[in-house]
């Protein structure tokens, strides 16, 4: 029997019991992407990540709505269309493109519904309107429309903000049409030459807060379960689409899920900071799946520092589960609850999507299959299909086996892959600790055969060319 899931809630700040608002069904609304770039790898922790909270939720059997919209209308996309002397259009649907295509490779299921945010100018144009009249937003005179935040006297909760603190660090002469420092723009007044919507208040723009608040009213009503995003959203976006959408009277949503940052060199990965790489650019060098595997090894809520170190030992790592598979003539199979492999996955899993902890039952459930196999049992085949399924609900392991493994052989510098050099080592290592000698032997063979020699000291196994 699986036991409830338990997710970690942004607003309350702790681990609370996951109660749908309908039963066995399950609403989601992501911020996804501003379409004026490539995804980086920030970006792309956020598409895994969530695309992974979908998959297990079905998984156990919910019914999912899943939307992520995606921002083509604002100052950085308007900016990089002029650089680039294109139309905006052009610009958002070549990396509306790339962004898929990336997304893709990764494993990424798509979405329900990704509404655009210049599809949604009516709901955004009425929800502004609402504001105005409850009273949470005011006109100003340069055409802007601006909320209230005094007016909202939850502002700061889902953060932690302090509005005082916040109001004092401001420096008000930045923008002198608003009320307060903190008042956020809702609806921007058109300049020249740059895209527009007609209003009430004159021909203008949303700004970006907005947009989301709308959206996800459109597509999932005035309350929904989930709402999530990278931990960079807390504040002030998703601040700011608590304070509009509750001022509107919406319930909103009951959880907030955020996925921690990719960090370099103990910074957070960000355009704005220049110390970025984008999916495309890894993906030159590494698999998908390996940088799918590398960020599933982390809890998604946890910072994850990225290095080639780390991914090259995630090409390992993933590289042996695939030669565990090797030979097996793989289906997905029903998961029967009571069997302490698939126990110990959901236990992982429903602890707030523990994925490092769910991976470690895998490699458990490998280091079996291989005894059994050793032992030319029937058993082996039952848990390779299991370790197949498992693995399939975090989208790993889904690749023909003989062809992921042949992609690792392929050519390098020295003429050899080292990621299936290590997988080999690896191999042996375990063959050795299972005092399967023969296979060990035949490993060293198969190695030396491809000109590398294995050098063996102090319990450790180092490589080189021959």
């Amino acid at each position: 029997m699986i036991a409830e899931l338990q997710i970690y809630d942004s607003l309350s700040k702790q681990k609370q019991r996951f109660i749908p608002i309908k039963p066995r069904e399950v609403t989601i609304y992501v911020c996804g992407m501003t379409v004026y770039d490539y995804c980086h790898l920030g970006h792309a922790r956020v598409l895994v990540v969530f695309d992974m909270i979908v998959r297990y939720f079905r998984a156990i059997g919910y019914q999912v709505t899943y939307i992520r919209n995606i921002t083509d209308i604002d100052d950085k996309i308007i900016a990089r269309a002029n650089e680039n002397q294109e139309s905006i259009q052009t610009l958002t649907q070549r990396f509306i493109q790339a962004m898929t295509d990336d997304s893709k490779a990764l494993g990424v299921l798509p979405p329900d519904n990704e509404p655009k945010a210049t599809d949604a100018m009516p709901d955004i144009i009425a929800m502004v309107q609402k504001l105005i009249e409850n009273g949470y937003a005011y006109p100003a005179d340069n055409g802007d429309v601006y909320y209230s935040v005094h007016q909202f006297k939850e502002y700061g909760q889902l953060s932690g903000e302090n509005i005082d603190e916040l109001r004092a660090g401001e420096r008000v002469a930045i923008d002198s049409y608003k009320q307060d420092p903190l008042d956020f723009v809702l609806w921007k007044a058109s300049k020249p030459n740059e895209p527009s919507w007609s209003s009430p208040w004159g021909f203008g723009r949303p700004g970006w807060h907005i947009e989301c608040s709308a959206m996800s009213v459109e597509h999932l009503g005035t309350h929904f379960d989930i709402h999530g995003g990278g931990m960079d959203l807390k504040f002030p976006h998703h601040e700011n689409e608590i304070a509009q959408s509750k001022a509107c009277g919406h319930r909103f949503a009951n959880y907030w899920l955020h996925n921690g940052f990719i960090r370099i060199d103990n910074e957070k990965m960000s355009k704005s900071l220049g110390n970025f790489f984008t999916v495309r650019a890894v993906l030159k060098h590494y698999r998908a799946e390996v940088v799918r595997y590398f960020i599933l090894n982390s809890h998604y809520r946890s910072p994850l520092d990225y290095s080639d170190q780390e991914l090259e030992l995630s090409k390992v790592a993933l590289t042996r589960l695939y030669i565990t598979l090797r030979g097996f003539d793989l289906k997905t199979i029903e998961l029967d609850a009571d069997i302490t492999w698939v126990s110990r996955f959901h236990q992982a899993m429903l602890d707030d999507f523990n994925t490092p902890q769910a991976l470690a039952v895998l490699f458990e459930l490998s280091h079996e299959i291989n005894y059994q196999r050793q032992q030319q049992t029937d058993t082996a085949k039952k848990l390779a299909n299991l370790l197949y399924t498992l693995a399939g609900i975090l989208g790993l392991l889904q690749t023909d086996v003989e062809q992921f493994l042949q992609q690792g052989q392929s050519s390098t510098q020295e003429g050899i892959d080292s990621e299936w050099v290590l997988a080999k080592i690896e191999e042996r290592q375990q063959a050795r600790q299972d005092k399967n000698w023969a296979l060990a032997d035949q490993i060293r063979e198969e190695l030396t055969a491809k000109g590398v020699i294995l050098e063996d000291t102090a319990g450790k196994t180092s490589w080189r060319m021959a």
